[in-house]
């Protein structure tokens, strides 16, 4: 099998159905689905003709252009181990990334860091020439094989090389009806960067595996102007992250007929703010959990809404476990770590030359997430934070999450991140950082109303944006970090 070649062929069914349109306030950009894989296998006959052979890693450093998910594409269909990147990294953090990968090749636009490494660096220009170049074969390869790397978000520690093979498509369809309610008569518009990999999965490939059509806003586009193009280009389902769909909501506009529902993934959903979306639209949010070594595997969806306080549901087909730490799975309320089976098609090889590291992740045939979560008697996941930033006030853990909800639910208080800090030796409090013109009195007031006395932040902190990783998350170790050194 090879990866790309499945993403495409539905499109060979209709070659001349819009597959992708970069939209802008006064014009799209728009690819066939024929134009796509002409594009895609044109790539790969270059890459080819400019040096690179099968197995041998291309690190992409591309802006927010189509380039992006043509040269991603192109490589794993000619073979080579496309290794994408946030465009938003230093030289000094690429500079580590590719001294793990140790790239053959780099492709990059102009402006982009590049790392300190002697592989030779291919332009973008160049790669823009390729489509118009003979198409390649697709390279063929076992399920197991190597398909692309990418890098955990990094948020409790260093950055890893997770490899993926190209079985990892096969369990994307777990995610159509699982999380999206996705048909072919779907347009998907995504309002993310082309050079984020949530953009590149449900954005992009889902709908092209589908044969549907992928819509994405151009760079120039604000996110309060995307209900506009949104409403013009008849998008029938909205994915971002969930500070897009906040500021969406910020902005005067009507719902759009046509408009089915949303798409969140990549940090967690505040009810307050699905309830908000239900009332502007009359459509619901449908949130995803996933991570880097294993995509998606819980959400809600059209056809089975995730209840209120949950992440949703394992997606069908997908084996998924609440766990002590001894490896023994709970009965529903009982809260532990939650846990993928090794058997999904969507969990990774492992991490790029860390044997030890990849079986430090699993217990026996389980592979232990780091998220800690409880079923319901419905059967519905409720997540309680990640088990490194799980928070403990006089005794008692604290999910950073359930804090941030109850804060998050007054409407001054901008973005909010809980965190536990250190005050002294063997002494921490809950600290809550948050970004709107809300006062510390009414944070201190909505606290007492919404949570129990230990549950409560004793410090508040306001910023003018909270930190985030190259992926959007919030970077809970940078708050922590930056507190210790203003307050060593």
């Amino acid at each position: 099998m090879n990866l790309a070649e499945h993403v495409l062929q539905a499109g060979t069914a209709s070659p001349d159905r819009l597959a992708m349109s970069v939209l802008g306030l006064s014009r799209a950009d728009r690819w066939s689905h024929a134009r796509l894989r002409q594009a895609v296998l044109g790539t790969a006959t270059g890459l080819l003709q400019a040096g690179l052979r099968p197995g041998q890693r291309l690190l992409m450093r591309l802006g927010n252009n189509p380039n992006f998910p043509v040269t991603y594409l192109g490589a794993i269909a000619a073979g080579i181990v496309p290794v994408p990147t946030s465009p938003m990294l230093t030289e000094p953090e690429i500079s580590k990334i590719a001294a793990v990968i140790q790239p053959a090749m780099i492709v990059a636009d102009k402006g982009i860091a590049l790392p300190d490494h002697p592989a030779p660096v291919l332009s973008a220009e160049r790669i823009t020439g390729f489509a118009a170049l003979p198409p390649a074969g697709f390279a063929q390869a076992r399920p197991d094989d190597l398909a692309y790397i990418v890098f955990t978000s990094g948020t409790s520690g260093q950055p890893r090389a997770v490899c993926h093979a190209h079985r990892a498509i096969l369990a994307r369809q777990m995610m159509y009806q699982g999380w999206y309610g996705l048909t072919a008569q779907d347009r998907l518009l995504h309002a993310g960067a082309f050079n984020w990999t949530f953009t590149l999965g449900t954005g992009l490939m889902d709908p092209w595996t589908m044969g549907a059509t992928a819509l994405i806003p151009a760079e120039d586009v604000a996110p309060g102007q995307i209900p506009l193009i949104a409403s013009r280009h008849g998008a029938t389902i909205l994915a971002a992250a969930p500070g897009v769909f906040r500021r969406l909501l910020r902005a005067e506009w009507k719902p759009w007929n046509g408009l089915r529902h949303g798409l969140v993934a990549g940090e967690r959903l505040d009810p307050a703010l699905r309830h908000a979306w239900q009332e502007r639209t009359g459509t619901d949010l449908h949130e995803a959990m996933g991570m880097s070594e294993c995509s998606t595997f819980i959400s809600g969806s059209p056809a089975r809404p995730a209840p209120d306080g949950t992440a949703g549901f394992p997606q069908p087909g997908r084996r998924i476990a609440i766990l002590d730490d001894e490896g023994h799975e709970l009965a529903s309320g009982q809260p532990g770590v939650l846990a993928v089976h090794r058997s999904d098609p969507g969990l990774f090889l492992g991490y790029l030359d860390q044997p030890q590291e990849t079986a430090a992740r699993f217990c026996g045939d389980w592979f232990l997430t780091g998220d800690l979560a409880e079923t319901t008697a419905e059967g519905a996941i409720r997540t309680l934070g990640r088990a490194d930033d799980m928070m403990n006030a006089g005794g008692f853990r604290v999910s950073p999450g359930e804090v941030e909800d109850a804060l998050a639910a007054l409407s001054e208080a901008g973005e909010v991140a809980a965190v536990e800090l250190p005050v002294g030796p063997g002494t921490s409090v809950i600290a809550a950082f948050w970004t709107g013109p809300a006062t510390v009195e009414a944070l201190r007031q909505q606290a007492e109303t919404r949570l129990a006395r230990y549950k409560q932040p004793r410090e508040y902190i306001p910023l003018s944006a909270l930190p985030r990783t190259p992926t959007g998350k919030i970077n809970r170790r940078a708050l922590r970090d930056a507190h210790r050194k203003d307050n060593p």
